[in-house]
């Protein structure tokens, strides 16, 4: 396995994140949900995961697409007490 088949894909993604500025909520959410799902299941490939696996990482890695893009429309981040629970602040700069 070698990272060279995904320095392509990584270049694009990283060429078209400053157009993400002008996004609406919703368009933010979509972004986050689909580039999420797609790094969960490219995570699972890049493992050699099998089906029911490769499901599980894209749907982890949808919703943590969704938190990102909400967190970063919000300015406001979650962060854990370690006890389960955890308290919402301003996010890191």
């Amino acid at each position: 396995m070698t990272c060279r088949r995904f320095l392509p894909a990584t270049l694009v993604v990283l060429t078209l994140l400053p157009g993400c500025e002008t996004l609406t909520p919703q368009q933010r959410t979509a972004v986050g949900l689909t580039a999420g799902a797609a790094a969960g299941l490219i995570t699972a490939d890049a493992l050699e995961a099998n089906r029911d696996w490769r499901i599980i990482a894209a749907l982890a890695g949808a919703a943590a697409g969704v938190l990102v893009a909400q967190n970063s429309i919000t300015d406001r981040c979650a962060y854990s007490n370690g006890d389960g629970t955890y308290y919402v602040a301003d996010c890191p700069r």
